[in-house]
């Protein structure tokens, strides 16, 4: 019998590039990107699990493994500075006339 890939680590490497390109906006979208790559990553580790001899893309799923943690955690430590930074400059409300003053001063309207 042929063997076939595992149907979830291509979807789960872009999903990794999509986290490190997304998690410069708040870390947030980085988060959840990952957290859906290591779900599906999951999966396919019990599918090969089942029966390895039908796989032969094991090396690409530890890959896809590596680059899905590495994706979640850039995003966990970015959405922890941007807690932080808006916590060091005095809250929410600071934050937010500071980023209309920043609109105002470049010319952006809402």
């Amino acid at each position: 019998m042929e063997q076939q890939k595992l149907p979830n680590v291509t979807i789960a490497i872009v999903l990794a590039i999509l986290s490190y390109l997304c998690c410069c906006v708040w870390g947030f979208p980085a988060i959840i990107m990952s957290g859906i790559g290591l779900f599906l990553l999951k999966k396919d580790e019990r599918v090969y699990a089942e029966n390895p001899e039908l796989y032969s893309n094991y090396g690409q799923l530890r890959t896809a493994k590596i680059l899905v943690i590495i994706g979640l955690v850039l995003g966990i430590l970015y959405f922890c500075y941007a807690i932080y930074g808006i916590w060091a400059i005095g809250g929410w409300d600071e934050y937010m006339r500071k980023t209309q003053e920043m609109m105002e001063q470049f010319g952006i309207e809402e």
